[in-house]
Parts: structure tokens; C-alpha cells; sequence
């Protein structure tokens, strides 16, 4: 009888050793006569227990995990095969909490299929949506994403079905459907996971995207430190077209898209939209003017739908079980899951995929488990490099596009980022003003010029040099940056400046007097 053990493939697992467990597991079946079939899945998610790895019992997958390979005789001899008890054992993967407690949609097949098996996915509602959306004109898919209330899952959270209506709508000879894969923020993953984990996810909602508006050709802009990602797709999209999942004739509907990876330039701010388009025409990265906007006239100057990967992935969902089942989820504005990506100095770090309505102190503590050294939460970045600093008075807020905006933050791409009460709070205020002046693209002023002086007049303040005209002097510049900037390069890098500034004035010498109430 054959075993079933399933070993990620996902770059977080490689890096810790994923590679030798699973050569570990072959060699030790083989000299004890076990017939052993390996499946390299993607990750579940929960990194602070990578290399997990689940064997296939009757009532289900088994989870263990860290493991290392020296832990592999061991778990062989406590009877890994049909799912014994061990230290290293948690039970049924399912029953795991920081699993269960989720509502996975985007991230339904993420550790549980072969990404690079077409089988698996069809299997697991794959390319479900797209047989409904060959059934469907153009208008009726735009009308479909319209309805579900999906918004751009990038930071902006501008509605996705409005974006298309304006492509679907717009005169060109040719339009196209841009996948924004250049992964920048820091502590994000949710984009490298769909990629290495369900690369079919991100075909197949690319392909929706193009039948929606007309557009015949696709391009998936990847970041270049993901060579894992760049690779899986490549393979996905080769099987695709021989399956006849892409290509002139897509599942025999005599309906057109072709779908080509390109590795990303290596800067942040080819992260914005309009820098990326340029980069893809073999242009220097640099902020085109708005407007005209992407959807009128983008790539080779022609009608482009640019999306991020999750908005993009989270499209088969929605056409395979409807508008209204993906709406149904989330509050207010804010409808359907992110994928939180925990990082930092956190006990369980990884992804969470969440209905919009959640507490931040609920991310923090319940799934999280506040710092993994056990001190107190000083301070949440949330939404990347350029996302505002978070103090604990704020963990209620309401995890929601509009909630944050009232209390002067962003959700971003849902990367959140802990700091203990050791961080200096001074220090990651220059280190956002010195990320913009390494990062700026050059073309406008209050970015390229304001991020510079920025770092200056921090350095001053914190030294003690006028610091009553320093604080004044920052709080002009940030409000020049804000309103000047072309693009959110330095429109939002004041929002980890002065949500320090506001939160933490002792970090920067200042009285806790100069602290704003919330």
C-alpha cells in the first residue's frame, strides 16, 4: 500500500530545509520497504512550522512540522506513515487553529494541491470560473466582478469592476491585461504564494480579465528575487497552452489570450502602475503623468487592465460560485478576504486570509500570538515600507478600507509588520524618508528632493537641534509630499513619519505633550 506524504515546494519552506527533508523521507522509506509517493505542495501558510509536512491518513491529512531531517528516522519509528502521535505532530492539519479559525477563498487549493498539477486543480474547482465566463459576453464577466464588490487588493482598493468597465469600453486596436507581480513591500508573501503555490488560480483569472475586455494578450510583471515564482509560472503557462487553457482557441470557444512572464527591474517604484508599463515597453522605470489613466491608454499606448495578483486570483472564486457568495463576506465597503501576511517579530508568522471585520488586536493576538520574544507590542506597521506605524491604543481599529482611512492609515497589500517595545520609533521614521530617497524614480520634486531633506531634519530633531522648528519644518514637509507627489511613492511616505511623529514624539526627544489625540 502506498503512502502519501506531501513535502512544500514553496521558497519559505526551501529555505528552511524543505529539499532534505523530502530527500530524507525517500531514503528512509526505502531502506524500511515503505512504498512512498512524495507530493511537493505549496505552503499552508503557518512558516513558524515549516518544512510541514502531512501524510494522507483515512480521517485526513496529519500535520507535522518543523521538521528537520534528522528528525525523519524518528517519525518513521513513531509511526508517521498512519499518522502516530509525536512531539513534532499537530494533528489534523485541518484542526490546526490558526487554519481553521480562517475563511480561505483566494487561498482555498495553497497547500493542499501540487501546484504544477492540472489535475489537482480541475479537480479542486478549477477553471470553473472560466467555463461559466465563456458562456458570458464581456459586459455580464464585468458586471459579475462589478457586483461581487471586489476592490484592488494592491493598497489602492479601487473597485476592480470599475477599472474593467473603463478598458471594455475604451477604442483600441489591441487591449491587454497586466499582472502587477513586483512584490516590493516588506513583509508581504501573499503574491509570491499564489504564484509558486496555485499558478493555475492566476492563469485562469487573467484569462477571465482578457475575455471581460477584449484583450487577447497578458503579461505577469514578476519581481526578480522570485526565481521560484518566475519558474512556476513558466511551467503553468507551458501547460496551459497544451491543454488548451490558453492560446487561439481557449477550451474550443475559438476565444484568443496568449499569457507571457517578464522578470520586474528590480526597483520599487515599479510597483506603480504607470513606472511598470514603462519598464514593460524596455523603458526606465519612471511615473507616467495622469491622466491619461492605464485603462485608456497603457501598455504600447493601448486600453490595459492592471491588476494585482491577489485581485486577479480572487476573479475565479467569483465567477465560479457568483457575485453574490464573494459579497457575502466582509463589512461595508470592504467585501470578500485579504490575505494578512504576519511578520516581524511574531510568534506565528504566515498567511491569514480573513473576511474584512476582523480587529487588528484579533490578527495580532489570536492568530499571531503577539511577539516571539514574549515582550509587549510597541508598535504595527501595516501596509508595507509606506504604511503607517500603529500604536496600541489603535489594535481595534476595524480591519477595513475605510476604518483605516479615518484614523489616517492603509491597508495596503495586508503585509503587517510587529515591533516590540525595544524598536526605535525615531529610526523607522528616517528609515521611510531614506527608502524614498533610494527608491524615488527622479521625477517629481517633492519626492526626489523631499525625501532627502527629510532624512536631514529627522537626523536634527533627534540630535536636539532647534527641535521646536525642526518638528515644525517636518510636518511641512510631509504635507508637500503628500499633496505633490505624481504617485504614492512620496504621497504615503509621510504616513510612517508622521504616525511616529504622533504616536512616539519621546523617540524623537520630544514631550509626550506634542502628541496629537487620536
Amino acid at each position: 500500500m502506498s503512502i502519501t506524504i506531501y513535502v512544500p515546494r514553496d521558497s519559505t519552506a526551501l529555505a528552511l530545509g524543505a529539499d532534505r527533508v523530502a530527500e530524507q523521507l525517500a531514503r528512509e522509506a526505502a531502506k524500511r520497504g515503505v512504498d512512498l509517493h512524495i507530493v511537493r505542495n505549496g505552503s499552508r501558510g503557518l512558516f513558524w512550522l515549516e518544512p510541514l509536512i502531512e501524510v494522507a491518513t483515512p480521517a485526513g491529512r496529519v500535520a507535522y512540522g518543523p521538521v528537520a531531517p534528522n528528525d525523519v528516522a524518528g517519525l518513521f519509528d513513531a509511526g508517521l506513515t498512519d499518522g502516530q502521535p509525536h512531539a513534532l505532530c499537530h494533528g489534523r492539519t485541518d484542526d490546526i487553529a490558526f487554519l481553521k479559525n480562517q475563511e480561505r477563498l483566494t487561498f482555498a487549493r495553497v497547500g493542499v494541491t501540487d501546484p504544477l498539477s492540472l489535475d489537482d486543480y480541475l479537480a479542486h474547482e478549477g477553471y470553473a470560473g472560466l467555463r461559466r465566463a465563456l458562456n458570458m459576453d464581456g459586459a455580464a464577466i464585468v458586471r459579475e466582478v462589478t457586483d461581487s464588490g471586489l476592490r484592488g487588493r494592491g493598497g489602492a482598493a479601487f473597485p476592480t469592476g470599475i477599472k474593467w468597465q473603463t478598458v471594455l469600453a475604451a477604442a483600441g486596436e489591441r487591449k491587454y491585461v497586466v499582472c502587477n507581480a513586483d512584490e516590493g513591500d516588506s513583509g508581504t508573501f501573499s503574491d509570491r504564494m499564489v504564484m509558486e503555490d496555485d499558478p493555475f488560480m492566476l492563469i485562469e483569472g487573467m484569462t477571465i480579465a482578457g475575455l471581460a475586455v477584449g484583450a487577447t494578450h497578458g503579461y505577469i510583471y514578476v519581481r526578480s528575487e522570485y526565481p521560484h515564482a518566475i519558474a512556476t509560472l513558466n511551467a503553468a503557462i507551458a501547460t496551459a497552452l497544451e491543454h488548451g487553457y490558453l492560446g487561439e482557441d481557449i477550451a474550443g470557444s475559438s476565444r484568443a489570450f496568449h499569457l507571457e512572464v517578464r522578470k520586474a527591474a528590480g526597483a520599487y517604484v515599479c510597483g506603480e502602475e504607470t513606472a511598470l508599463l514603462e519598464s514593460l515597453e524596455g523603458k526606465r522605470g519612471i511615473v507616467r503623468a495622469k491622466p491619461p489613466l492605464p485603462a485608456v491608454k497603457g501598455l504600447f499606448g493601448q486600453p490595459t487592465v492592471i491588476n494585482n495578483v491577489i485581485s486577479l486570483a480572487t476573479v475565479p472564486v467569483i465567477l465560479a460560485r457568483g457575485a453574490a457568495f464573494y459579497k457575502n463576506y466582509g463589512v461595508g465597503r470592504s467585501r470578500g478576504t485579504l490575505p494578512f501576511q504576519l511578520a516581524g517579530n511574531v510568534l506565528r508568522g504566515g498567511l491569514v486570509e480573513k473576511a474584512y471585520g476582523l480587529t487588528l488586536r484579533s490578527l495580532l493576538h489570536d492568530f499571531g500570538g503577539g511577539t516571539r520574544n514574549g515582550r509587549p507590542i510597541r508598535a504595527v506597521q501595516v501596509g508595507g515600507p509606506l504604511g503607517a506605524w500603529l500604536p496600541e491604543s489603535q489594535f481595534d481599529t476595524v480591519l477595513d478600507y475605510e476604518a483605516f482611512a479615518a484614523i489616517g492609515a492603509a491597508l495596503g497589500h495586508g503585509g503587517v509588520v510587529l515591533c516590540d517595545d525595544q524598536v526605535d520609533m525615531a529610526g523607522m521614521a528616517r528609515y521611510a524618508m531614506e527608502f524614498c530617497a533610494l527608491e524615488s524614480c527622479g521625477k517629481c520634486t517633492p519626492c526626489r528632493i523631499g525625501s532627502t531633506r527629510g532624512v536631514e531634519v529627522i537626523d536634527r530633531l533627534v540630535a536636539g537641534v532647534e527641535r521646536p522648528k525642526q518638528e515644525i519644518l517636518l510636518h511641512d514637509l510631509c504635507d508637500t509630499m503628500l499633496a505633490g507627489s505624481l504617485c504614492a511613492m512620496g504621497g504615503m511616505t509621510p504616513y510612517p513619519v508622521l504616525s511616529a511623529l504622533k504616536h512616539f514624539p519621546e523617540d524623537f526627544g520630544l514631550p509626550p505633550a506634542a502628541a496629537q489625540p487620536d
